[in-house]
């Protein structure tokens, strides 16, 4: 075991070359977990594609699991019995109805619970008939759409990325801006872009955020159609590789020492030095937080809204279902903050609420199936607004739902207005949360 001070903690990093064999490749990382495990690190990394690197489009479709499925239960269990967290860098994750997956990187706790999830936001894609490349991630893969929080852990606050995030500095730098002591690049690097750019691209996320650096890496041939880089690596804070893996399949330890990545930002303070006068990043929001109690309400205007009926939560939004729909499926999402209008909202709050509104637009479509949506905010009285706090109406649209299209316009100014509206019953708004709740969970 590796002498350590009292303010170092051991992780390990894993290189490994997948194929299209699931069980040979669970029996590769499941060694290294062990070994990780005997050796004293606290979290183990595992590449992107730990699952396989299949031989074409349709094997892959046909291997791919849910979050469900044997294979996180398979890591959950060995998490629980070697008392480690490990870092499932990229499995391919079955979409619910859409024939795609998503390329998601999973934390894992030492209890065998999920502790943080991430769908890859930037697909590789990229043809180069000349050299006889065609790579293109977004033919199978569906991508995802937030930025998730970093995941408290035993070695620090972990930021999940996935390989070509590592060329996106507005990336990595959104998940130190949001905590993150050490931040994750599990990748498939290509050999040709490796040889160029692997180092200096997570030497420089590591520099310019301040951030110790994790590459966990697919290596060598994985079929006639694919090979890989590797050089799977951590790097310090202040841009030192400080392990890296040999060639072929290997691990390799790292100490991440908080004290340390403190000095470095408090002797090189660029995050103080930064004019947010002169330029800023984008607001960047977090992925689904805990659900309220049941018991807990929430201002809506002149109502309120109660936690049962909450079924998805960020930072500053929350979507909830309603008591009078105009079709199935008719869900709203509001800020926290009780905001009568769009023009009052501050830009992290705005930003927040839309795209919140467009997760839970993603998963209310894939939910019931269909491929259409409309997404309308009435903005003020004269706008039909009866509620007086800012709302996003969310509803999932059918062939035929409405004799004419433009009528649902109509149903939408009208539907929870007068003296006889039929409201819904508090069971059946219940039921659907309940069972929302569970479907956004997975997704």
């Amino acid at each position: 075991m590796t002498d350590l001070t009292g303010k170092q903690s051991l992780i390990a990093v894993v290189q490994m070359t997948a194929t299209s064999n699931k069980l040979e490749n669970f029996a590769i990382t499941k060694k290294h977990i062990e070994e990780a495990s005997s050796l004293g690190a606290k979290v183990v990394f595992l590449p992107e594609a730990c699952d396989y690197i299949a031989d074409s489009h349709a094997q892959s479709l046909e291997l791919a699991e849910n979050m469900d499925g044997l294979l996180m239960k398979s890591y959950s269990e060995l998490a629980v019995k070697n008392g480690i967290w490990i870092s499932v860098g990229g499995f391919h994750n079955k979409c619910s109805s859409i024939d795609k997956m998503y390329n998601t990187h999973v934390i894992i706790n030492s209890d065998g619970q999920i502790a943080g999830r991430y769908d890859k936001a930037h697909l590789f894609d990229v043809e180069i008939p000349e050299k006889k490349i065609k790579l293109k991630e977004s033919d199978n893969t569906e991508k995802g759409g937030s930025i998730a929080s970093p995941v408290d852990s035993p070695v620090g606050k972990i930021g999940l990325g996935i390989c070509y995030d590592v060329r996106f500095p507005e990336f990595s730098l959104s998940l130190a801006r949001m905590g993150a002591d050490i931040i994750t690049y599990p990748s498939a690097f290509t050999v040709t872009t490796g040889l160029a750019h692997w180092e200096s691209l997570l030497r420089a996320r590591a520099i310019e955020t301040q951030c110790f650096v994790v590459a966990a890496a697919q290596t060598g041939i994985h079929n006639s159609k694919r090979s890989s880089y590797g050089h799977a690596m951590v790097i310090d804070p202040w841009g030192t590789v400080i392990a890296q893996c040999r060639e072929g399949t290997s691990l390799a330890l790292a100490a991440v020492d908080l004290e340390y990545l403190r000095k470095v930002r408090r002797e090189m303070p660029v995050f103080t030095h930064r004019r947010q006068d002169v330029y800023r990043l984008p607001p960047c929001v977090s992925r689904i937080l805990p659900l309220p109690p049941d018991e807990v309400t929430f201002s809506f205007g002149q109502v309120t809204i109660k936690g049962w009926a909450v079924f998805y939560q960020s930072r500053h939004s929350l979507a909830f279902v309603n008591r009078k729909c105009v079709v199935p499926g008719h869900v709203l999402v509001m800020p926290l903050k009780p905001t009568r209008r769009i023009p009052d909202m501050q830009p992290d709050e705005l930003s927040d609420l839309f795209l919140t509104a467009q997760r839970v637009q993603r998963g209310m479509e894939l939910f019931h199936g269909v491929s259409s949506s409309n997404v309308a905010v009435q903005d003020g009285p004269d706008a039909g607004q009866s509620i007086q706090h800012v709302h996003v109406h969310i509803l999932p649209r059918r062939p035929k739902d409405f004799k004419e299209n433009d009528q649902i316009y109509d149903e939408l100014n009208n539907h929870d207005k007068g003296p006889n509206v039929d409201w819904r019953q508090e069971e059946d708004m219940k039921k659907e949360a309940s069972e929302l709740r569970l479907f956004f969970a997975t997704l």
